[in-house]
């Protein structure tokens, strides 16, 4: 926010402009990119209304992964162990794949 400004001014002066603000509760966010997802832990989520257009402002603790699902069910099936498993390794191996999959069949 703006600072030296009363939290309830500004309210009143966006919805004045018609701008609408929600916040919206979450355990977790979760970006999914091609080069990895961000997870974003105990967020704070504003969605925000103007002109007929959402946009959300996302506050948080910040948590990349280099790895997505389809890396972890691959872990699992080559590894023979359960999806939760297969998460921990490849965090465990930094992303890695074969990494993980080794270290799980060699326990």
């Amino acid at each position: 926010m703006i600072p030296n400004i009363d939290p309830k001014l500004m309210k009143a002066a966006m919805k004045k402009m018609g701008i609408r603000q929600e916040e919206i509760a979450a355990d977790e966010v979760v970006i999914k990119s091609s080069s990895g997802n961000i997870i974003i832990r105990n967020p704070s989520i504003m969605k925000m209304t103007m002109g007929g257009r959402e946009s959300f402002e996302i506050t948080g603790d910040i948590q990349s992964q280099a790895f997505s699902e389809e890396d972890i069910k691959t872990v699992a099936e080559q590894a023979n162990v359960d999806e939760e498993t297969a998460k921990e390794a490849l965090e465990k191996a930094n992303g890695d794949l074969a990494e993980a999959i080794l270290s799980l069949k060699n326990e």
